[in-house]
């Protein structure tokens, strides 16, 4: 396998979102993991692990003013 990887052959971004996510739940095959690894930009791996954790303690923020308030 050459060192650079054609355009067709990088991971999208969206796959980059799939492959954050399925790690935030902690469930990945690992041959498919290998490939992602393998593809994927690591700048775009720290932006959505980043944006996805803002996501998750904002929602866990608002969840918890939620319950508190009733």
């Amino acid at each position: 396998m050459t060192a650079t990887l054609r355009k067709s052959e990088r991971a999208s971004l969206w796959r980059t979102l799939r492959m954050v996510a399925w790690s935030f739940i902690g469930i990945r095959d690992s041959g498919e993991s290998a490939k992602d690894v393998a593809r994927v930009n690591p700048f775009h791996v720290v932006a959505v692990g980043m944006a996805g954790a803002a996501v998750l303690v904002v929602g866990l923020v608002l969840l918890v003013n939620w319950v508190v308030a009733k």
